[in-house]
């Protein structure tokens, strides 16, 4: 993997979690722009270490690596981010969408990583879809008929 190809992946997730942060900011939601474009590029650069270090031990006897363990991790520690995003204020639970959201840029920074570029992209527009889309014209519409 030369540099060109890794500075790629990282404007790559840079980029895309940046997208959703953005609608994510525009919502006056916790975490925002920054927090989104951070944790795509973080779970970028581990998934991106995981894939060099399995490179460097494949060929040496007697020592396994498995970049999926430190894929796991990421996936934990993201789920750590987004229970602290989740409060229960005045008999109502508030940030559930913004840990979702946060796991999901973590993915999708994880498939950046691993060159999975397609999945990523199509992954964030349907990411979009969900907090832009149906917000509008599906969750809106169904709460205005049901009050």
């Amino acid at each position: 993997m030369n540099d060109l190809v890794i500075l790629g992946q990282l404007l790559l997730s840079l980029f895309l979690g940046s997208l959703i942060g953005l609608e994510r900011q525009l919502a006056r939601k916790p975490a925002g722009f920054r927090t989104y474009a951070l944790v795509s590029l973080g779970s970028t650069i581990f998934t991106i270490i995981s894939e060099m270090l399995a490179l460097r031990y494949a060929n040496t006897p007697n020592f396994s690596f498995d970049p999926s363990r430190i894929a796991s991790q990421i996936i934990v520690g993201i789920g750590f981010v987004g229970a602290g995003v989740i409060i229960y204020q005045k008999s109502q639970i508030r940030g559930i969408t913004t840990a979702a959201s946060l796991w999901v840029t973590a993915a999708i920074g994880m498939a950046v990583g691993f060159g999975l570029y397609t999945l990523a992209i199509l992954s964030t527009c349907l990411v979009l879809i969900v907090l832009i889309v149906f917000y509008f014209f599906i969750e809106n519409r169904l709460t205005k008929k049901l009050t």
